[in-house]
């Protein structure tokens, strides 16, 4: 990068929001697998879920443990029991997570944003200074 294209550099925040389109598109079709694909994942992705998953679970858990087999049972903690649990539990940290980076995305760009500021006026002070030394150098 060039120091002409630094000076004309302007910092820009890019948050989650702002790349959705970069997976499905514009398009009335892109945007709404989006718009699904969100609200799925907001709905599924909650503790309430979790709860609820957890307790739908439980309705073949009698017929898990009355079948007496130690391959049934474990197919049933794995296959039902985990899955459908651990599935909205890990949404929800991912949703922290994201949080969490977007929160820590705007602090680097307001941090970034005030030393760029910083940087241009340096610059803008370092080159009056070099004209003035010029001005003295030729008057010398």
């Amino acid at each position: 990068m060039s120091t002409e294209q630094a000076q004309a550099h302007k910092p820009r925040l890019v948050l989650s929001k702002d790349v959705h389109s970069q997976v499905h598109g514009t398009g009335p079709v892109g945007r709404f697998n989006t718009w699904l694909a969100l609200r799925v994942t907001k709905t599924v992705g909650t503790m309430w879920m979790a709860y609820a998953f957890a307790a739908l679970t439980l309705i073949s858990l009698p017929a898990a443990i009355a079948s007496r087999s130690p391959i049934i049972i474990v197919a049933w903690i794995a296959q039902t029991f985990l899955q459908l649990v651990l599935l909205p539990v890990i949404i929800v940290g991912q949703n922290v997570i994201q949080l969490a980076n977007d929160a820590r995305a705007e602090a680097d760009h307001e941090t970034l944003v005030a030393i760029h500021e910083l940087t241009k006026a340096i610059d803008k002070l370092q080159l009056s200074q070099l004209d003035i030394l010029r001005k003295l150098e030729t008057k010398g």
